[in-house]
């Protein structure tokens, strides 16, 4: 014993103290290290593959492998809800991924350990892996991707959702599990060519402000928009419509041809500069345009007119450039005052409505003075007229017109688009809509048949009994879809989830989606 108390003794005047300190602290952890090894519950040592490790796996890209079999990735709900999963065997066309857990040794001898892998009961972590592994695939085989989702989505009407109303839907499932892909996938690269006020300009008043707010929110969008035009599913022309007419055309010139030249010319730019336009002629190319000239200033070039999806108000189909089901309908909304875009929303309750139906506004266009003739005056339950003069309006506003009314006329004007189908529901008032040949915003998912009338133009002189035949039942559950549409068509100052931006955004989206042939 006075042997080993003279060794340590040595040691600490030989080695010094810290040193010693520091030698001891090593085997101290060294020893404790083995004793836990020691006394796990099994041996590493030993063959068992029920507890396979989540963290080595060997990842094999195969080229068009029909055979292979891929291990799915267990769903993540707020994600997936369909049958389908990311990386499933016939997912994609052009490359997939074989997944192999390596065989581990492992011997458990208490019975119940759980052999559930990690990643399957984490959706932090299954999130995070299904986000890498689309961010893995190249632009077109996200598309197949979505597009194969959505196609096997079933209609399933208890959806959790409180702010989606089933009813406004064609599909809500398909609506919703399009909208999650397209939060999760859509990249848009905005092109910067061209100058003020043109492009890169939003104007936000007025009846054409839809484009201006569109560009405004897309521009700075930080969510959809990608600076690596290699990564995008869509490419954004940034130009305004109004803004075009205000600085190219001579008034009361009646020529819109200089209007055509100049983004003809723009076009045929991008085309020489970037490989992207004649990579697909135009078809994943985008433009929003909400001026009633927007379609025809389209026509001198022909990529431009037939290829490109058309974001229009005046969507006529008649014209033979709106195409239904390719182009997408735009809502044509009048913003008074941008910082306020909201201001006045809302409408009275049925029990204060005693006007049948209002319309009040210029004769211009084929159908308004067919109304006129046949309504104006005639009816003390239905207020039609022209433009309300100065004195009309102050004994009681245009707006109050609608919120006072059950139904509120929509008629077309020189073209097809009104500016008073976004004002009916803005004011909780039921739109009539007269226009044919017009298709309404937002058609590629609203059932309109659920919140507005459709009348065709030769039906104007029965307008009162077509209004009358729809009992009191089906006017109160249309008039509470109105109530509940409202918030897909909002302009908010901020974008919103499922808000006007969003809405537009996800119908061009589906558009993309539409072109894909799997």
């Amino acid at each position: 014993m006075n042997k080993i108390v003279h060794f340590i003794i040595f040691l600490m005047l030989r080695i010094g103290l810290r040193k010693l300190l520091f030698i001891g602290a090593i085997i101290t952890v060294v020893t404790f290290t083995l004793l836990q090894i020691k006394t796990l519950p099994y041996q590493l040592t030993t063959m068992n593959s029920s507890l396979p490790d989540t963290n080595h796996f060997e990842i094999t890209p195969l080229i068009r492998d029909n055979q292979s079999e891929a291990i799915n990735p267990p769903p993540f709900t707020p994600l997936l809800n369909s049958s389908t999963q990311l990386v499933e065997s016939n997912a994609l066309v052009q490359e997939k991924v074989k997944v192999t857990p390596k065989k581990i040794q492992i011997d458990v001898i208490k019975p119940n350990i759980s052999t559930t892998p990690i990643f399957s009961s984490d959706p932090v972590r299954r999130q995070k892996r299904y986000l890498r592994d689309i961010k893995t695939l190249s632009p077109y085989e996200a598309l197949i991707y979505a597009k194969k989702e959505i196609d096997t989505v079933s209609y399933d009407i208890n959806h959790n959702d409180p702010n989606l109303y089933a009813p406004l839907f064609r599909n809500i499932s398909v609506f919703k599990r399009s909208y999650e892909l397209m939060e999760v996938i859509l990249k848009v690269y905005v092109y910067q060519e061209g100058k003020k006020p043109i492009f890169h300009n939003p104007y936000l008043r007025g009846i054409y402000s839809s484009e201006g707010w569109f560009m405004k929110f897309m521009e700075s969008s930080k969510q959809f928009v990608t600076r690596d035009p290699q990564k995008a599913h869509l490419f954004y022309l940034p130009y305004s419509a109004r803004q075009l007419q205000h600085a190219i055309y001579v008034p009361n010139s009646h020529n819109i041809k200089p209007l055509s030249l100049f983004l003809r010319d723009y076009i045929n730019k991008l085309s020489s500069k970037y490989p992207f336009w004649n990579r697909t002629r135009g078809s994943d190319h985008f433009l929003v345009a909400c001026h009633d000239w927007g379609p025809y200033t389209l026509k001198e070039h022909e990529e431009l007119t037939k290829n490109t999806i058309k974001v229009l108000c005046n969507a006529d189909t008649s014209e033979g450039v709106f195409v239904a089901g390719k182009d997408v309908s735009l809502p044509e909304t009048t913003i008074g005052n941008p910082r306020r875009p909201l201001r006045n929303m809302g409408g009275k309750s049925i029990s204060r409505r005693p006007i049948l139906a209002f319309f009040a506004g210029g004769l211009h266009g084929r159908v308004r003075p067919i109304l006129l003739k046949h309504w104006a005056n005639k009816d003390d339950k239905m207020i039609i007229s022209g433009p309300m003069s100065y004195k009309q309006s102050q004994t009681m506003s245009y707006s109050l017109h609608m919120k006072s009314s059950k139904y509120c006329i929509c008629p077309m004007g020189f073209e097809v688009n009104s500016p008073r189908i976004v004002e009916a529901i803005y004011n909780e008032c039921v739109p009539v809509i007269i226009a044919d040949n017009f298709v309404p915003p937002l058609n590629e998912v609203l059932n309109w048949r659920a919140f507005s009338v459709i009348v065709g133009e030769s039906d104007i002189p029965k307008l009162k009994e077509i209004l009358l035949g729809i009992s009191l039942k089906r006017y109160r559950i249309m008039q509470h879809n109105v109530k509940m549409l409202q918030r897909h068509f909002y302009w908010n100052r901020t974008p919103v989830k499922y808000d006007m931006f969003h809405m537009i955004l996800h119908s061009i989206w589906v558009s993309r989606l539409n072109q894909i042939q799997v």
